[in-house]
């Protein structure tokens, strides 16, 4: 039996990657703080996992979690844990870059003393305002080192940087995942991300909040390809780093606009003032992936919206949770 952990396991992403795992049969201990996740996220994977499935409420900085994931050896080790909304990194800046330097150090060492495979969930933000399109990861980035989005940006960078020099000194078995923009069930309402706030806004009645003129452009993922993409990197003896997106590029207005239709809301839209170090454009290249993981997205944008709004209905109308 496959044994993995997953730091950041009770999250959006982290708990999709636990479901998959026990899916195929595997053992996993998931390790959270509870800063941004939910433990109703894993709620139901503790009754469909039973003995094979074990969450420890810890801070990944700070907690004692490696004396309570277990003894013995792991196979996997897959490092999510971050805030990942703009809103939740910027209340807790050195909470945020706390995980990115000494949780990264401390889940990567686990994985060495283990000997685990360990995966590191980048983002695209490490691109920063980028200057190339689509983004490659052969493109270094335009980030700025002490704007307000850095505390999440460059911890990211040095969690890179961390696990590449590890590789190189240590020989340790690593791969670098740079994920962009996915969306579906378990993000939480509103949570500062672009589809979880129109979604939450339309189901609603509010305005979409579209910040600038709407013509910056995200591409989203829907998360079982995602999933699916990190499954297949940590199969794999790629290094990375690797591009996990969909190359469907649309702009923020064109979304707004798609989520008003698919919901049959009145909302219109309101225009706000563009964040600092918002980024303008944001599209994967994937073709390292597509080469190296034969993976690409399959859920088109239109249809996952359908399944993230049924999830998000749900909760905005007090059925579920």
């Amino acid at each position: 039996m496959t044994r993995a952990l997953v730091t950041g396991g009770a999250g959006f992403i982290g708990s999709h990657l636990c479901e998959a795992l026990l899916d195929r049969g595997w053992s996993v201990v998931c390790v959270d703080d509870l800063s941004t996740g939910s433990r109703s996220n894993v709620g139901y994977l503790e009754e469909l996992g039973g003995k094979r499935f074990h969450v420890v409420i810890e801070d990944l900085s700070a907690g004692e979690w490696e004396s309570k994931a277990g003894e013995g050896g792991f196979d996997l080790v897959f490092h999510l844990a971050s805030a990942a909304s703009p809103p939740d990194y910027l209340a807790m800046p050195l909470q945020t870059l706390l995980v990115g330097s000494t949780g990264t150090w401390r889940a990567v060492e686990f994985a060495y003393q283990r000997g685990a495979r360990f995966i590191f969930t980048s983002t695209s933000e490490v691109y920063g305002d980028p200057l190339v399109h689509p983004q490659n990861e052969g493109y270094w980035g335009n980030v700025n080192p002490i704007g307000p989005r850095s505390v999440y940006d460059e911890g990211k960078r040095f969690s890179e940087a961390l696990t590449i020099a590890r590789y190189r000194e240590l020989g340790q078995s690593v791969g670098i995942a740079r994920l962009f923009n996915t969306y579906g069930p378990r993000m939480r309402p509103g949570d500062g991300r672009v589809l979880s706030n129109f979604v939450e806004q339309a189901l609603t009645g509010k305005p979409l909040t579209v910040y600038g003129d709407g013509s910056q452009t995200r591409s989203p993922c829907y998360v079982s390809d995602l999933v699916r993409g990190l499954i297949a990197l940590s199969d794999s003896s790629l290094v990375g780093p690797v591009n996990l997106g969909n190359p469907h590029e649309v702009t923020v207005l064109e979304l707004a606009h798609m989520v008003i239709e698919a919901t049959g809301s009145s909302s219109t839209v309101e225009f706000m003032p563009l964040p600092e170090d918002d980024p303008k454009k944001r599209c994967p290249d994937i073709g390292l992936a597509m080469r190296e993981l034969a993976w690409s997205p399959s859920v088109a944008l239109r249809d996952g919206l359908v399944m993230f709004i049924e999830w998000m209905r749900a909760r905005v109308d007090g059925v579920i949770g």
